[in-house]
């Protein structure tokens, strides 16, 4: 793909040398006459440099300048200015822009001053990447080497080279953010911005503004403009939380996002965008279509993959691994050890809230432990408390029973008992429809 550069001069003559020459170099350009015009294709195109006269009637170069970094400062400004106001172009360079050549100058030194512009975003884009990583080593990784989870790791590796959108899917806590991470390291986006939004934590009247951006003025409040999330994560991954709590007026806004790859912020004007979306959701959205809160268009636009995170509870073998990830990654001394019988209260322990509950409690553990051993005293009482439940209904043999064959036998007699209607059964079972159809799928249980 060429990289886009944005040209505003009033010179016809030395735009279009500019523009012939740029091209010829091997770049793809945009031209306007004017600021304002200029600033029109900005924001529908959001090229990565823009190169501006200083000198032109209306809105300045020195005016474009100040829009262009308020609305996206990571976009490169270069100005052109003649020799006499070399000392106006340096305070520029203070107010942000990354350059300026003074008139006359060369073809030469015109595509010599732009591939260093693209040279410099480049480092500079690499030096955010690793100080990213930097920061999430250690916090987002795939840890488990069940059969569920290894499983869920091929398909994964599979998707993750692809462009299309991904919904994920799974209890709260499974690990969600973990796996769209994943997704967008295995890319060819790794490069480019991981926008997480989560759309649970922002309130319905603002949503749109966020994930969309607004204009100033477009409301009120709105005092100077704001790039949205989808801006933001122009080149790479916008992940989309709880998608499930998009309000459903604003939910033909996203479908248009996805589909036709441009938006419009909120009193603006119309904009493209090159981003792969990844949703999750803790919800049956197959329910939520039904129940008209979801629109069926949007949820198959997104879910162009489906994965579904397993529960902690079906991940017996991978508690181990992670505890000592846990232990490691909350930096323990090396002294620390862990008694038998925690990482057996662990494996029978059922964790509603899945591994971001085991993280907790493993921190917890670390701060009030008494000395380098943690023990079951250390444990929180939740999940130290042993013993049967007093309203039991299980009645197990002697010689002990597969765990795997009692809930392959629950959802059996679920489904049975609801005429195979698969909503009903996981009501009955008090579990999300979407953990249902995982659980027929991992047992191959099929109608007769």
């Amino acid at each position: 793909m060429k990289k886009k550069i944005l040209v505003i001069d009033d010179d016809v003559s030395l735009r279009r040398v500019v523009e012939f020459t740029l091209e010829q170099a091997g770049y793809e350009v945009l031209s306007a006459r004017t600021g304002s015009e200029g600033l029109e294709l900005f924001q529908r195109h959001r090229p990565p440099l823009v190169i501006t006269d200083v000198q032109m009637p209306g809105i300045s170069g020195y005016e474009v300048l100040e829009k262009i970094k308020a609305a996206d400062s990571d976009t490169l400004v270069m100005l052109i200015t003649a020799f006499s106001s070399v000392e106006n172009a340096v305070e520029a360079i203070k107010m942000g822009a990354y350059d300026y050549v003074t008139k006359p100058f060369s073809r030469d030194q015109l595509v010599l001053a732009v591939a260093k512009a693209f040279e410099y975003r480049g480092l500079r884009r690499e030096n955010l990447q690793l100080k990213t990583a930097l920061e999430d080593q250690g916090g987002f990784e795939i840890i488990g080497n069940s059969k569920v989870m290894g499983r869920l790791l091929q398909r994964v590796e599979k998707v993750a080279a692809s462009q299309v959108s991904v919904l994920l899917s799974g209890e709260s806590g499974t690990g969600k953010e973990v796996v769209a991470r994943a997704l967008h390291r295995g890319s060819e986006r790794s490069g480019g911005p991981f926008i997480a939004v989560n759309c649970a934590a922002i309130p319905k009247d603002l949503i749109e503004s966020e994930l969309f951006g607004h204009i100033k003025g477009s409301f009120t409040g709105a005092i100077k403009d704001r790039q949205g999330k989808f801006s933001l994560a122009n080149g790479g991954t916008l992940f989309l939380d709880e998608i499930g709590e998009l309000p459903l007026e604003l939910q033909p806004k996203l479908l248009r996002a996805l589909q036709e790859h441009e938006f419009e912020p909120v009193g603006g004007l119309t904009e493209s965008v090159d981003v792969r979306v990844i949703a999750a959701t803790n919800r049956d959205l197959e329910v939520e279509m039904e129940a008209g809160r979801f629109r069926e268009d949007l949820y198959y636009r997104l879910a162009v993959v489906p994965l579904v995170l397993p529960p902690l509870r079906e991940r017996e073998g991978d508690i181990p691994l992670l505890l000592d990830f846990f232990l490691r990654k909350h930096e323990a001394s090396s002294t620390v050890v862990v008694d038998d019988e925690v990482v057996a209260q662990f494996k029978s322990y059922a964790w509603p809230g899945n591994v971001r509950e085991m993280e907790n409690v493993v921190e917890q553990m670390l701060i009030l432990r008494l000395d380098d051993c943690l023990r079951l005293d250390d444990l929180p009482e939740r999940i130290s408390r042993r013993g049967a439940p007093a309203n039991g209904v299980l009645n197990l043999p002697p010689e002990g029973y597969s765990l795997e064959d009692l809930e392959r036998e629950a959802v059996t007699q679920a489904l049975k008992r609801c005429n195979w209607n698969k909503t009903k059964a996981a009501e009955f079972l008090r579990i999300p429809r979407h953990t249902l159809l995982y659980r027929l799928e991992k047992y191959a249980i099929r109608q007769d």
